[in-house]
């Protein structure tokens, strides 16, 4: 090996900062899609407490005591027998595990007989802005 010079592999400056800013530009891509996918799934699962969840709990208690919670007794009914009127006779609760919470980490929106669902209850999130009223506003009801 005379006369021949040893070169040093590796890559040079320019080539790693071409790779950082592929991936840069590659992140730039990705993440505002992976962070909207994340609110998508929280309104998900806020439509599903709403009309499923707790519909099924709102039903239940229902069934056994013949009447919705009132708007003052609220959703805490489901956990805890009402000692305020409309009398809760046969609660056989709870009907719910926990506190109902939306994803945003705000306590739901009870109203009955519902504005909205006169024969009812009205049951509703404010959403991520946490504003009623708003088209954030998550809702057993069209709107």
């Amino acid at each position: 090996m005379t006369g021949s010079s040893k070169r040093k592999q590796g890559f040079t400056l320019i080539e790693l900062m071409i790779v950082v800013i592929i991936i840069a530009a590659l992140a730039a891509m990705i993440v505002p899609r992976l962070s909207n996918r994340a609110d998508q799934a929280k309104v998900t699962v806020a439509q599903s407490d709403i009309n499923a969840n707790m519909a099924t709990a709102l039903k239940l208690y229902q069934l056994d005591n013949g009447n919705f919670p009132s708007s003052e007794q609220g959703l805490d009914a489901l956990l805890d027998k009402p000692a305020s009127e409309p009398a809760a006779n046969n609660w056989n609760g709870p009907y719910l595990e926990t506190r109902p919470v939306d994803p945003w980490g705000n306590v739901y929106k009870y109203r009955c007989p519902g504005t909205y669902n006169k024969n009812g209850y009205d049951l509703y999130s404010a959403g991520k802005d946490g504003t009623e009223g708003t088209e954030d506003d998550i809702t057993n009801w069209t709107k």
